[in-house]
């Protein structure tokens, strides 16, 4: 019944669609919620969306795609929000084995890396400035976890005027449940939420790659 009402007040009757000039951020898929023996990187779910995601940032990197990615820490817990999650204060810091990026995902030679402090990949970091220097005009938004960081990127990134296309299976959460909560909810209002296979054939196929300088 829910569902109908937002279809019949028109949520998500329009499609966004690919601009010229796509992008692959990649949202905190670091070891910390990458690497089971961390207590937040237990997830199934996240585990089966970097395997997802590794596959699409091989076909983005292949078109000369830009990839941006970030890692979440702090210098001390002075500098920290008032997180609610009991472990980022214990080893979430600067240059501990919980804050290097997974190595599935991640390429220093080639993707565009670096710290961010609050929930968004958009907040207080230089993507926007990396983005605008590579007339990016699409935002393929990829990460955990989709209810907290992931969602706060997306709705950055439309704030900012970008397309905004998310690949459902390459984005993991805590559980199911939240994952498609979050993305229905966003789909109805800021993005195109597409599956991992359906963004790689557009990759390999459109016209309008960044070419790598």
């Amino acid at each position: 019944m829910t569902d109908t009402k937002y279809a019949d007040a028109s949520y998500g009757e329009l499609s966004i669609g690919f601009g010229e000039r796509p992008a692959v951020v990649v949202v905190d898929f670091q070891l910390g919620f990458t690497d089971p023996q961390y207590a937040l990187g237990g997830s199934p779910h996240v585990h089966a969306a970097v395997e997802q995601t590794s596959k699409l940032l091989a076909v983005a990197r292949e078109n000369d795609v830009p990839v941006a990615s970030c890692r979440v820490g702090w210098g001390s817990k002075r500098d920290m929000g008032y997180w609610k999650i009991g472990c980022l204060y214990e080893d979430w810091f600067y240059d501990d084995p919980q804050t290097a990026m997974d190595p599935r995902v991640y390429d220093s030679k080639y993707d565009f890396n670096f710290w961010k402090h609050a929930p968004s990949i958009f907040f207080g970091t230089p993507l926007t400035n990396f983005l605008n220097k590579n007339s990016v005009d699409t935002v393929i938004v990829t990460g955990c976890t989709t209810s907290g960081c992931v969602r706060a990127s997306i709705n950055d990134a439309f704030s900012y005027g970008y397309r905004v296309i998310v690949p459902h299976d390459c984005c993991g959460d805590m559980d199911q449940g939240p994952h498609d909560d979050n993305l229905r909810d966003v789909g109805r209002r800021y993005a195109d939420i597409m599956d991992a296979a359906s963004v790689m054939e557009h990759l390999n196929t459109s016209k309008g790659r960044v070419a790598a300088e």
